[in-house]
């Protein structure tokens, strides 16, 4: 509910603090005191258009703020935490704030933070309802007819269960479209997948694969000159005399003998006895290495055309010649995937059958609910319509199939609030009601039904009681006041009998001081508000019997809850 409103630099308010509380408030005040000065300035923090005429003369920047508590107020707390805008220090507690200059320049904030126009109209529509020629009605926009509707049937479940339902049916339709599209180049593009697996098929390539290849062809490249170095170092390890294994053994020949007298010596001769073996292995290793090589310039060939084959089918891939064995078996599965399009096809087919017919039956059962709830509703709002001064006025709920009975989430009919205010006229959609009276009562007799379903917290009527007085007048305050009981109200209201149903009373006074034109609010006493009331009984003169009427008046309400 809205907890508090500061205005600065608006209109002919200069500054003002209000402090709102639950149940029904009612303003009052003068004509001229600029009563509805208070809800433009919600309109505007709700996310209404802004002027640069709404900026207080003499001023260069106007500043609205309203604090909301989020306790009643679910979906709305739901929402600031989707879009990362709750209050991290308060989740009970929103707060809306615009700024307007004279330039025409706007700027909005939630919770402090910067956001845009249609993020605050998002928020707005689910914290606030003003009813009245104002574009935050939200009875005239069909989908709130629709909520208000189902909630009145008491078939949430089955809501759920179509839109559940309706979803699954989307999920699989648009595969089925995807895979149908794509059968139309399948073909196409199959023959090319062959021709690419079949190409790569043919290189018999792995990543091992690869590397042992490229080994083999350094060494058939390279084999002259292995062979030459080869023979080179076994002639110097041990061709001759000369070499160096028959060098060592010499040494070794003639230190051993004198190991005897110098003991020293032989770790020596140790040393040199293990080069020797050393040597000797080195020397059969080379051996069986030099053995193995030969000048092959035929497989050389070879392996140079495998490996330009590798690199050439790599570059037409675009991918690294490592990678080929991967994207050798992506294709592979890409293609096994269009060979089993048809059989999937098949199956999306009769998926598509099975929920098909599961949505008609529960959109069917949807519709059936919808019309005999719309049948009770279309009667209770018409006898409030009557109570409300609307003789002959009708409520209607128009539930129409769409065109094809086309699948929506929310079912297969388009539903409508259509009213006639007298009975010469035709039924004519809720918006297009041209008399902001008319379309206030007109809410006000449905929200009365309706209230308890939930709905958005804050329930603003503007321009409720034009036209009406007496009995009427009476009736309104007092399903204002019933209203009051599960929403928070308040009412711009020029009409005593609707101004004595109030919990709270708020009074709108404009003051003419040093050449300024200022509008002020405050909350009335007891006896402040008794005052008030007599005045709007009275007019000029406030006799003691007007004040014993508006006593009157006041304790009869009150007797209310």
């Amino acid at each position: 509910m809205l907890s508090h409103l500061h205005i600065r630099n608006f209109a002919i308010v200069d500054q003002l603090n209000l402090d709102f509380n639950s149940g029904l408030s009612v303003l009052t005040g003068e004509t001229g005191t600029g009563k509805s000065i208070l809800i433009d300035a919600l309109g505007l923090v709700l996310g209404d258009r802004a002027d640069s005429d709404m900026v207080r003369h003499g001023s260069t920047r106007a500043e609205i703020c309203a604090t909301f508590e989020l306790g009643d107020a679910a979906q709305a707390a739901t929402w600031l935490q989707t879009h990362e805008l709750d209050d991290e220090h308060n989740h009970g507690e929103c707060q809306l704030r615009r700024t307007i200059t004279r330039e025409g320049r706007s700027k909005a904030y939630i919770n402090g933070r910067p956001t845009t126009l249609q993020m605050l109209r998002e928020l707005g529509e689910q914290l606030v309802d003003i009813h009245g020629q104002h574009e935050h009605q939200s009875l005239v926009k069909r989908d709130e007819q629709r909520r208000l509707l189902d909630h009145f049937a008491d078939h949430k479940a089955l809501v759920s269960e179509v839109a559940a339902t309706f979803r699954q049916w989307q999920k699989l339709s648009r595969e089925f479209s995807t895979l149908n599209e794509a059968a139309r180049s399948r073909d196409q593009q199959m023959a090319l997948l062959r021709h690419q697996t079949e190409e790569l098929q043919a290189l018999n390539l792995t990543t091992s694969g690869l590397q042992k290849l490229e080994d083999e062809h350094k060494r058939l490249a390279n084999a002259e000159q292995l062979i030459n170095t080869y023979q080179e170092a076994l002639t110097t390890l041990d061709a001759d005399d000369h070499a160096i294994a028959p060098k060592l053994h010499h040494i070794t020949v003639q230190l051993q003998p004198l190991v005897e007298s110098d003991q020293q010596l032989a770790t020596v001769v140790e040393m040199i006895n293990d080069a020797t073996i050393q040597i000797s292995e080195a020397t059969d290793e080379l051996r069986r290495q030099l053995d193995s090589l030969e000048l092959d310039p035929q497989r050389l060939n070879e392996v140079d055309q495998q490996l330009s084959d590798i690199h050439d089918a790599a570059r037409r891939h675009r991918v690294r010649p490592d990678e080929l064995p991967d994207h050798y078996q992506s294709l592979c599965d890409e293609l096994a995937s269009l060979d089993n399009a048809d059989a999937t096809i098949e199956q999306l087919e009769k998926a598509i059958e099975i929920i098909t017919a599961q949505y008609q039956k529960l959109a069917t059962q949807l519709r059936s609910r919808r019309r005999a709830a719309a049948r009770k509703l279309n009667q209770r709002v018409s006898d409030n319509m009557q109570q409300l001064g609307m003789p002959g006025g009708e409520f209607e709920v128009s539930i129409t199939p769409h065109e094809g009975d086309k699948f929506t989430v929310h079912g297969t009919e388009k539903i409508e609030f259509r009213v006639k205010t007298n009975p010469n006229q035709s039924a004519k959609l809720l918006g297009k009601i041209a008399s902001g009276g008319e379309l206030s009562r007109i809410s006000l007799a449905i929200q009365e039904i309706t209230s308890q379903q939930g709905g958005t917290p804050t329930l603003i009527f503007d321009e409720v009681d034009v036209g009406i007085g007496g009995r009427v007048a009476e009736i309104v305050g007092q399903k204002l006041r019933d209203l009051g009981r599960s929403h928070q109200v308040l009412c711009v209201t020029h009409l005593p009998q609707v101004a004595a149903q109030g919990h709270h009373h708020l009074e709108v006074k404009k003051d003419l001081s040093d050449q300024h034109v200022e509008t002020q609010v405050r909350a009335l006493n007891k006896d402040e508000r008794n005052e008030e009331i007599a005045r709007m009984l009275g007019g000029i003169d406030i006799t003691a019997q007007t004040r014993a009427h508006a006593h009157e008046m006041i304790n009869k309400a009150q007797q209310r809850p």
